[in-house]
């Protein structure tokens, strides 16, 4: 039996006990022996007390049932004929023989109350001994056990799954020794940004290295989730990088974990941490991860329930309650979030055989085709509530971009059996280049935004992901485009490294104007911004990939060296505030997908085609590779678009 002050309440911690220097004055951890000997008599009388009370009590008390392994003393009356006589609805057998029979019981009830009372003194004894840092480690240690129960409890077993054929995850070695060369400078950046992080920000979201401490921001929720350990496990791994594999491997085995009353964004939180998760399954075959992934989309699968079953931005991982960013038009959901959750969810519906994830996005897809779409464009805002388009802003950069790309990337995922994805992609590609895409007087190819009937000639640093998405989409174009369509890529690329190289530092804004004389070049102060982005870098791995011209390779080094030079410091990498200035200030912010994206990106264009092959995986929109599905494996095929 435990003393009761120390009993675990609900999981909940309790207030340590008040048994040093404040309680007592004059001693800190220890009380003297005549302060002792007094709290054990009281405590010893408040028990007797107690148990003692119950011989004290009427006797009809004593005729409650008493839950301490006896049997009931009485018996339900049931029939009277046998010469018992009937009290109050209960039955007494031969009253002598009943009698001596009650009193063994109450004898055996006192002997047993004595020994549970010698017990409870003995374990107090022991307590007060300890001091309070002892006992209040105990406690934790019995917190920690339940904790443990329930997770067991949680984890259930996951049906065995063939896994795809995995081709390229420990190959890339350039022969070119200048190149190889190049391959292990940017794996040595990778490396001084996790020790950092390992050092100074360990278990939090992502790392301040100025201040060289964690950071976080309103994505994640107010947890520790260990956003960069996720977001950087696939890069490790394919840089070699196992012992920092393994370090983030056992953080997120011990440590991750998703019962935490904390909202976060459903997008962000579905193509770092599950994408991340499954990427590194496949990877490595660490079933961990796959077990982690799972329960972290079953967290997410509350945000869909609103009435469309368009998905909220944001839901508490604990309570299930989903809301919408409060800038969002109107209270909408945001097209770029809820577009970016198929290729996870069908790997999710592959790995379970749960057919729950895929359906959620497939209905996401069936009341997107059902829609009116004006001038054949997809706005950015889509209300939950009404199913209605939001205001009339379409963005194949922020709140638009990875939209896109998922409709691409469903039908390339699928061994390009998924003919409905390809469609809706060509569609609305066709209408993205008749309104968006111009070129500027200087000749300069780029893709502005379309508002309320006016096109805004301004291109965002995370619109230059297109020229990438353009190259990977034009082998299947429509009408023979392909060539049509890695051309356009090469434009986009071009456009976007003359943002790069039009600065000091040689590294882009946020976003660039394309007006008047302006060319390419940020003008307001809120845009002249370099957050350690991957996007241009992304486009010239895919244009080299599709194209082996040298100048993206010459353009990636340049960026290598421009964010080695301007944007290191000793405790990891940081961005910058001002790309047009010579000195300029840092942002303290290394962000998770820096080594997610960028550092991964840069190490895949110095590497050979044969490390991640592209007929074999796709990467999601934070860069983390996923098989292709071949039929023959997928549990998908009853759909018709994967027929």
């Amino acid at each position: 039996m435990t003393t009761p002050a120390l009993l675990p309440l609900s999981g909940r911690r309790l207030p340590p006990l008040n048994l040093g220097a404040s309680a007592f004055p004059h001693h800190r951890a220890t009380l003297r022996l005549s302060e002792k000997f007094i709290l054990l008599l009281i405590l010893s009388a408040f028990i007797t007390l107690c148990f003692g009370a119950f011989f004290f009590l009427p006797d009809s008390s004593k005729h409650k049932r008493f839950d301490l392994g006896l049997e009931d003393v009485l018996i339900p009356h049931v029939d009277t004929s046998k010469g018992g006589k009937n009290l109050g609805g209960f039955l007494i057998h031969g009253q002598g023989h009943d009698e001596h029979r009650h009193r063994e019981e109450e004898e055996r009830l006192r002997n047993k109350i004595r020994a549970d009372h010698e017990k409870a003194l003995e374990e107090a004894k022991e307590k007060l001994k300890k001091s309070r840092d002892e006992i209040q480690a105990e406690i934790q240690t019995e917190k920690n056990k339940v904790v443990q129960e329930l997770k067991k409890k949680d984890s259930k077993p996951l049906p065995p799954v063939p896994l795809p054929n995995l081709i390229g995850i420990n190959s890339g070695e350039p022969a070119d020794p200048d190149i190889r060369e190049k391959r292990n400078k940017i794996k040595e950046m990778m490396k001084h940004a996790w020790d950092n992080y390992r050092q100074y920000g360990w278990g939090h979201n992502e790392l301040k290295p100025i201040a060289r401490k964690g950071h976080s921001t309103n994505i994640f929720g107010n947890s520790q989730m260990g956003a960069t350990i996720v977001d950087a496990l696939d890069t490790l791994y394919i840089m070699g990088l196992h012992d920092e594999f393994r370090e983030g491997q056992e953080w997120i085995d011990k440590n991750l974990d998703f019962s935490v009353n904390s909202e976060v964004s459903v997008f962000e939180v579905n193509i770092r941490f599950i994408g991340g998760l499954l990427a590194a399954y496949y990877l490595s075959g660490q079933e961990v991860f796959k077990i982690k992934a799972v329960q972290l989309a079953g967290k997410l699968l509350p945000a869909f329930n609103t009435p469309t079953g368009i998905p909220w931005a944001m839901v508490n991982l604990k309570s299930g309650v989903g809301r919408n960013w409060g800038w969002a038009s109107a209270g909408s959901s945001i097209l770029a979030e809820f577009g970016t959750l198929h290729m996870e969810f069908v790997h999710l519906s592959y790995l379970t055989g749960d057919p729950v994830y895929y359906n959620k996005v497939m209905h996401i897809r069936k009341l997107l085709q059902k829609m009116d779409r004006p001038n054949g464009l997809y706005p950015n805002y889509l209300n939950p509530r009404t199913g209605r388009w939001g205001q009339h802003h379409t963005s194949v950069g922020g709140l638009g971009d990875s939209f896109y790309e998922y409709l691409l990337k469903a039908w390339l995922m699928s061994d390009k059996m998924d003919t409905e994805a390809r469609k809706m992609y060509d569609d609305a590609i066709e209408a993205i280049e008749k309104h968006l895409i111009r070129k500027s007087s200087g000749g300069l190819t780029f893709i502005g935004e379309w508002k309320n009937g006016h096109l805004e000639r301004k291109m965002g640093h995370l619109t230059c992901f297109a020229g990438g998405m353009f190259a990977l989409g034009a082998d299947g174009s429509r009408d023979d485009k392909a060539g049509h369509y890695l051309q356009l890529g090469a434009e986009i690329a071009h456009t976007c490294h003359e943002s790069y190289d039009r600065t000091t530092l040689k590294l882009g804004p946020e976003a660039f104007k394309f007006d008047g004389g302006i060319e390419a070049v940020a003008v307001r102060q809120n845009e002249k911004y370099y957050i350690l982005r991957p996007e241009v870098i992304e486009t010239y791995w895919y244009m080299w990939r599709f194209t082996h011209d040298p100048k993206y390779r010459q353009w990636g080094w340049e960026a290598t060296q421009a964010i080695d030079k301007y944007c290191r410091v000793s405790g990891g990498f940081s961005g910058v505030k001002d790309v047009y200035s010579s000195s300029p200030t840092y942002d303290d912010v290394q962000q998770s997908f820096f080594l997610a994206e960028t550092l991964k990106y840069l190490y895949l264009l110095f590497s050979n085609d044969d490390l991640l092959p592209l007929d074999n995986w796709v990467f999601n929109t934070e860069a983390h590779p996923l098989p292709v599905l071949h039929l023959a494996n997928t549990t998908l095929s009853g759909n018709p678009a994967y027929r």
